[in-house]
């Protein structure tokens, strides 16, 4: 059974979704993000992905006491991405609650640093964070591109003992038109042992049974959920 991870993204500690990145393009959908938290966690929900936006612009975490507030006030497995970009930063978010961290930007600028929390901390707690467009990884909260090719990016960290991968596909990202199916099955036809987290599109439960049967073993979803267009009891049933 695939697993099913809800997103809440956080600026100025409220709960919001972007469309393909775009800060400009913002939706608040909640103020209070531990309320979300908290309905995800009463539908039986075991696993959150927490993204500080706010951090990822400013190449800091910023939004501390929103990840604190949840791990305290539920028993929800946080992984937390969002600005961590220094060894200060990772122990903030463990320090804070988070179980996992996702480094994304900080995996491509500073590998050294990144592939040594991999050593430190674990590959069970340490989560990479692939974000790309037409195959490019992606950084900064999606605001820079790069030349990096996303398979060549995969396979040198896993080459470095990482084996949890968070890949969206910025363009289908907030736009409600299905994942990017293809882009799942290349990945994991070049690395079957890989634990990949596809993100992004997601317009319906269908999407979620689409991805399960291309042998996806996990996904996020935010927009799908807070547009009402896959529904918490279709969650608990799955």
């Amino acid at each position: 059974m695939i697993e099913i991870i809800p997103a809440i993204d956080i600026i100025d500690g409220k709960c919001v979704r972007l469309s393909q990145g775009d800060y400009n393009e913002k939706k608040v959908y909640n103020e209070d993000p531990l309320e979300v938290a908290k309905m995800f966690e009463d539908a039986g929900i075991k696993r959150l992905h927490l993204v500080d936006l706010d951090g990822a612009k400013a190449k800091h975490i910023v939004n501390t006491s929103v990840l604190e507030k949840i791990a305290t006030n539920t028993k929800l497995i946080i992984d937390f991405g969002g600005g961590v970009q220094s060894d200060k930063d990772i122990e903030i978010a463990f320090n804070a609650g988070a179980s996992m961290v996702t480094g994304g930007s900080i995996a491509v600028r500073n590998r050294e640093l990144f592939s040594g929390w991999i050593d430190k901390f674990g590959n069970d707690r340490i989560i990479l964070g692939a974000d790309c467009k037409d195959h490019k990884i992606a950084v900064s909260g999606w605001q820079e591109a790069t030349s990096l090719d996303i398979l060549d990016f995969i396979q040198d960290y896993t080459q470095k003992g990482i084996t949890k991968v968070v890949c969206t596909d910025i363009s289908k990202d907030g736009m409600l038109q299905g994942p990017s199916i293809d882009l799942y099955k290349e990945i994991l036809s070049s690395f079957p042992e890989l634990y990949l987290i596809a993100s992004g599109g997601v317009s319906c439960f269908q999407d979620i049974l689409d991805l399960e049967s291309a042998g996806v073993p996990a996904v996020i979803l935010g927009k799908a959920i807070y547009e009402n267009r896959v529904t918490l009891k279709e969650l608990s049933r799955s």
